[in-house]
C-alpha cells in the first residue's frame, strides 16, 4: 500500500485534480494494481491525497515505470508546493 499526499501550488489545484483523476482509469487497468483513487479535501482545495493498493512490490515497480505515470508526474512536479510518498507493508498475517 501507499499512501501519497500532494499539496497544489496556489492557482493549480484544478490542474492537478485533473491529471490525477487521469490516472484513475489507466492505473486501475495495470494488472499489478489492486486500487488506485485520488482524495481531496473538502476544507483544502489544494490538498490531496491518494491511495493505492498493489498485489506486490513488482505491481508499484511496474506502475512508477508506466508511461501514464511518468507523463503524470512531469506534468505535477511543476504544479505541487510538496508530494510524499509512504509505502506501507504489512507486518501481521
Amino acid at each position: 500500500m501507499v499512501a501519497i499526499n500532494i499539496v497544489a501550488k496556489d492557482g493549480e489545484a484544478e490542474a492537478v485534480a485533473d491529471i490525477l483523476e487521469s490516472l484513475i482509469e489507466p492505473t486501475m487497468a495495470e494488472e499489478g494494481v489492486k486500487f488506485f483513487m485520488p482524495y481531496r479535501s473538502p476544507t483544502d482545495p489544494n490538498a490531496f491525497f491518494i491511495y493505492e493498493l498493489y498485489v506486490d512490490e513488482a505491481g508499484w515497480d511496474a506502475h512508477n515505470k508506466s508511461v501514464h505515470f511518468q507523463n503524470a508526474v512531469g506534468e505535477l512536479v511543476e504544479k505541487v508546493a510538496s508530494r510524499e510518498r509512504v509505502p506501507f507493508l504489512p507486518f501481521v498475517s
